[in-house]
């Protein structure tokens, strides 16, 4: 352990209790996990960024029907392919943390099942985040009348301007009122 401490630094590990909703002894950990993952010629070169699919080796991750999305909202790649320095990583530990706030989780939640990205929830996403939730097998797949009503539901119930869209701001109303979402929405090394 000292050894994880001392390749962090002090200041730095302080600097990255101060930036994050995490404790010095997550910290400690994630970054373990991290330099875990790194082959032994990665692990003396600094700000190393970890692929996508080794990140989503890790256990936590696995089996998160959500894992590829995860990984590309907290990823600050240029090259947009969902690799994660160890600050992304951090990042991600943060927002998924117990003690992290119901807008912070709220917000990164939007984001992930925003897969166009284009700052709504339309019905494409809303497709695509049923899917990842019953999964894409012939016996869990929603039928085409199945899954229109749903969104016709959900969009029903969420979209307070009637745009056909949810935004952050009518997604973290509907969020607001569901008490498990802030205890659900973890994930813990």
């Amino acid at each position: 352990m000292g050894t994880t401490a001392s390749q962090l630094g002090k200041d730095l590990l302080s600097e990255y209790q101060e930036l994050t909703f995490l404790t010095k002894q997550e910290i400690l950990l994630a970054h373990k996990r991290f330099t875990e993952l790194l082959t032994k010629d990665e692990k003396d070169l600094p700000n190393i960024r970890i692929s996508m699919e080794r990140i989503l080796d890790l256990p936590e991750l696995k089996s998160n029907p959500f894992r590829k999305r995860i990984c590309h909202v907290f990823s600050t790649s240029e090259r947009k392919d969902g690799s994660l320095t160890f600050e992304d990583f951090l990042d991600l530990l943060s927002a998924f943390s117990d003690s992290a706030t119901l807008e912070i989780k709220s917000h990164y939640a939007f984001r992930i099942f925003d897969f166009d990205d284009d700052g709504t929830l339309n019905c494409g996403d809303l497709e695509k985040l049923v899917n990842c939730l019953t999964g894409e097998t012939d016996d869990t797949r929603l039928t085409t009348e199945e899954m229109r009503q749903l969104i016709s539901n959900i969009l029903e119930e969420s979209d307070i301007d009637k745009d056909g869209t949810v935004n952050l701001s009518e997604f973290q109303h509907v969020i607001s009122r569901s008490p498990d979402f802030i205890s659900s929405f973890k994930i813990v090394l």
